[in-house]
């Protein structure tokens, strides 16, 4: 890994209180609100214990598109893959399904880590069973999430930023004061954000220099009027995954997103050219994905199988190009890089660029948070 790609601190940079250990989903940040989001539990999966028993099919519930066919392919047992469009809503599935949701694997967010295990949605890693797990980056290990990855390896890192079409906004856009112009005006009825609640009460706190995080009553009010009373009129969809969709298809002129999304949309395009991505300033978040296996997995030997497989090299540098994220694996980058892969600067920022990234936490404002969204969706008519 080139010494200026590797981000240097994957934890908050600023920490307003300590992260709560309960999870938003059954204490003090609601249990209504997680219930509201539950779905209904897949069938065709057995219940079982963590003693390794096994079902026909691994079962991976996932961010969509995050894992490349070939691998998937190559795998060479049947690998069943749903997708959910936030942690709530990945969360609130597990949580209502109580140990028999059928899923072997998830991908959670780094900072939502804590309170899953603390809530036992998550089983303890045998770190001695993934034989691949040396191949990832010590720097990419041991965050504060999960101090001593008893529960999750990372899958990927990223960031959030905005990608726009330049045949609509004919100026060029720099910042999340831009973002917020472009879409109250030239992109007005034509701009989409990711369907997260902490990425899209975030953009204000970014504009302003306040933390992405906060819990300060004056700010949550703050974010609350710009979001439902300035904001939601001038947007067209909450989309998480806007490069298999709104970008190639040019249905959006302005596109809050996640890089790899935003560099999938962009290879997708019939003219990339007419796309520009933008890592915003003066911050933004930095974020880590992970896998991890759900409690009470009937598949617990499979899904072991799957990681390890998917933490290989030659695997692992085939999912940083498929799905345009960081995996921590070095040698994988490096060999995408000696290769001359596309939009390769889209997927490692610059070391200028990662001093600007900073992660955020999961606290008490959470459900705020939620409430916001939920709000300012109901204004948008979403």
């Amino acid at each position: 890994m080139s010494e200026s790609r590797i981000p240097k601190i994957l934890v908050p940079r600023v920490r307003e209180a300590e992260i709560t250990r309960r999870l938003l989903l059954t204490g003090a940040v609601g249990v209504g609100a997680a219930l509201s989001l539950a779905a209904c539990a897949p069938t065709g999966g057995k219940s079982g214990g963590s003693g390794g028993g096994s079902t026909d099919t691994l079962r991976v519930y996932s961010w969509s598109g995050y894992d490349a066919p070939e691998n998937v392919k190559a795998f060479g047992s049947k690998v069943a893959i749903d997708s959910y469009s936030s942690n709530e809503e990945m969360i609130a599935k597990l949580v209502a399904a109580r140990g028999t949701s059928g899923y072997d694997i998830v991908i959670p967010t780094g900072v939502f880590v804590p309170q899953m295990a603390q809530n036992d949605l998550l089983e303890k890693l045998d770190l001695t069973r993934l034989k691949n797990y040396g191949n990832i980056d010590t720097a990419f290990l041991g965050q504060e999430w999960d101090p001593k990855n008893e529960y999750t390896v990372p899958k990927y890192w990223g960031t959030t930023g905005f990608v726009y079409d330049t045949e609509v906004i004919k100026r060029e856009l720099t910042s999340w004061d831009d973002f917020i112009d472009a879409a109250k005006n030239e992109a007005s009825g034509r701009t989409s954000l990711a369907d997260d609640p902490g990425e899209i009460c975030a953009i204000l706190c970014f504009a302003k220099g306040w933390n992405q995080s906060t819990q300060d009553k004056g700010q949550l009010d703050q974010i609350r009027t710009f979001l439902v009373d300035e904001l939601a009129q001038h947007i067209s969809a909450f989309d998480s995954a806007p490069g298999s969709g709104a970008i190639p298809q040019g249905s959006q002129a302005l596109v809050h997103t996640w890089n790899g999304e935003a560099r999938r949309g962009i290879l997708a395009s019939k003219n990339p050219d007419r796309w520009k991505w933008v890592l915003p300033t003066p911050e933004t978040n930095l974020w880590t994905d992970n896998w991890a296996i759900v409690k009470g997995a009937a598949n617990v030997d499979a899904a072991y199988e799957f990681i390890d497989f998917s933490l290989g090299i030659k695997e692992s540098a085939r999912n940083i190009d498929y799905v345009g994220y960081g995996t921590g694996v070095t040698e994988a980058q490096k060999q995408l890089e000696g290769q001359k892969v596309e939009l390769l600067d889209m997927i490692f920022p610059t070391a200028e660029e990662s001093k600007r990234m900073y992660t955020g936490q999961i606290n008490a404002a959470q459900e705020t948070r939620m409430e916001i969204v939920s709000e300012m969706k109901a204004r948008a008519g979403a």
